[in-house]
């Protein structure tokens, strides 16, 4: 779950920095198909925090 995690956590960066028009043309094409996501990556980062909490939660021992 931590792997998921840490790729939903590169993926708002992803989507943050298309969103600022950082990226260039690549961001664009982002922008183009997670219009979205671009507009709020905050979403995307919930869901990454959720999945960390869930894997700290199946993985107390």
């Amino acid at each position: 779950m931590y792997y998921i995690a840490a790729a939903l956590l590169g993926l708002s960066g992803l989507f943050y920095s298309a969103g600022r028009h950082e990226l260039g043309q690549f961001g664009a094409d982002v922008c183009k198909y997670g219009s979205t996501f671009c507009d709020n990556p905050v979403l995307v980062f919930t869901g990454a925090a959720l999945a960390a909490a869930w894997g700290m939660f199946v993985s107390v021992k």
